[in-house]
């Protein structure tokens, strides 16, 4: 090798481990700054220059990690193509275009799958010509909408990643400017990428890889999804065995010179009348020291709340949860009728989560006397806790013993089998 190949070799491996090395600032970094985000674009420029000192083995490394990040980030989206839906839905908010709010759902599935079959067909070399085109317009399309996310924050998180991994907006910012370092090298060589397979054999795996990526967003629609990334997931634990107890911190103010004191309770001499004649209370504040375990606020008509009677029941709880009544499914609402009363008539706990409004709840209640009682919580609680509208969760002791979608709702009789202690 001559001199001049062992210096261009150098570089593009310098830059090739500085593309590395910027990949794990991201993931240390929540936000970094605009020298960095200067940094990034320079290292972009530095491909183009120097794409021709790339060799074989970097430019296959850089396609490989393309390929697998858009197989991922089109996995963990169709997984739950309804979290997608909702996503999308805050975009069409933020910016004022509510009349497409019917399409987000037909569009989070046409985007997860496109995503998906792009990583496919990159990283299996599938017709690298006309993918390295739409790789570059995708993320040509997603490193703009992800500089005005950085900057405006229209949206607290574009789940680009759903909800398997939540980054910050100026993360996936920079995230998309490393995978736009490493897209010059694949781009710009695309011509010399061999197929991996035959015109015909890639045209099978392409058709295969498509059809079985839809069918299992269809299911997860239908169902509910294959992997809960969620809080209230089965098996997840709502209330702490141990818990902490709280933690009191009131403020007094001195009334002759105004300095204020803040006391943890009840170290604080409360019981001195000297001390208590010269400070008067001001403030207190509480300290919960036990982490937050769901978001579930949920409060009875009068507002009330009863969100540890519900998560912290020892028996079996069930929850019907409709974010909206107006909007669920009617037929399912006729047919879990039945579980209600057998519910009832063997002294299970049946309630009913929902954010609509109270005359909407009376309404809904004359139209389906079911024997529950109804409790508000958030909209958007709701739909987190699960992708169904109505969906069931049914608790026991404080944890998530299983979820149904409105497609999928048991019998009385078949729970029986699987949870004996259900009946008495």
């Amino acid at each position: 090798m001559t001199k001049e190949t062992n210096q261009n070799l150098a570089i593009s491996w310098l830059l090739f481990f500085a593309v590395l090395v910027s990949g794990y600032l991201i993931s240390v970094f929540e936000a970094l700054n605009y020298f960095y985000l200067t940094a990034l674009i320079g290292l972009i420029v530095m491909m183009v220059v120097f794409n021709n000192h790339f060799v074989r083995i970097q430019r296959s490394l850089f396609r490989v990690f393309i390929g697998t990040v858009f197989i991922f980030s089109g996995i963990v989206k169709g997984i739950d193509p309804v979290g997608t839906q909702y996503r999308i839905e805050d975009y069409f908010i933020a910016f004022g275009t509510e009349w497409a709010l019917p399409l987000a759902l037909p569009l989070a599935v046409f985007l997860s799958s496109f995503e998906f079959i792009l990583g496919v067909t990159i990283l299996f070399k599938i017709w690298m010509n006309v993918s390295g085109w739409l790789l570059v317009l995708v993320m040509g399309f997603f490193t703009v909408v992800t500089i005005n996310d950085a900057v405006n924050n229209p949206v607290p998180d574009c789940g680009c990643f759903g909800d398997a991994l939540v980054i910050s907006n100026w993360q996936t910012l920079y995230k998309n400017l490393v995978i736009d370092a490493m897209l010059v090298i694949v781009f710009l060589g695309r011509r010399k990428t061999k197929p991996l397979f035959s015109f015909a054999v890639g045209n099978i795996v392409f058709l295969i890889s498509l059809a079985g990526f839809v069918w299992f967003q269809i299911y997860s629609i239908r169902h509910l999804p294959f992997i809960d990334f969620r809080n209230w997931k089965v098996g997840k634990k709502l209330v702490h065995e141990n818990p902490e107890p709280a933690r009191y911190y009131l403020t007094y103010k001195n009334k002759n010179t105004g300095e204020e004191k803040e006391y943890l309770s009840p170290d604080y001499p409360y019981n001195d009348t000297a001390w208590l004649a010269e400070w008067e209370f001001v403030s207190q504040r509480t300290v919960d020291p036990n982490p937050r375990l769901h978001d579930l606020a949920a409060e009875d008509m009068e507002g009330n709340n009863v969100t540890e009677q519900l998560t912290g029941n020892p028996g079996y709880q069930f929850l019907l949860v409709a974010y909206n009544l107006n909007k669920s499914n009617q037929e399912a609402m006729s047919e879990v009728r039945d579980l209600v009363d057998s519910c009832y008539e063997n002294g299970i706990s049946f309630a009913v989560l929902t954010a609509s409004l109270p005359d909407d709840i009376s309404e809904f209640q004359e139209k389906y006397p079911l024997q529950a009682d109804f409790f508000l919580a958030d909209d958007i609680t709701l739909m987190a806790m699960i992708r169904s509208n109505p969906g069931l969760i049914l608790l026991k002791n404080g944890v998530v013993a299983d979820k149904w979608h409105y497609n999928d709702f048991p019998k009385f009789n078949r729970l029986v089998l699987r949870f004996p202690d259900m009946q008495p």
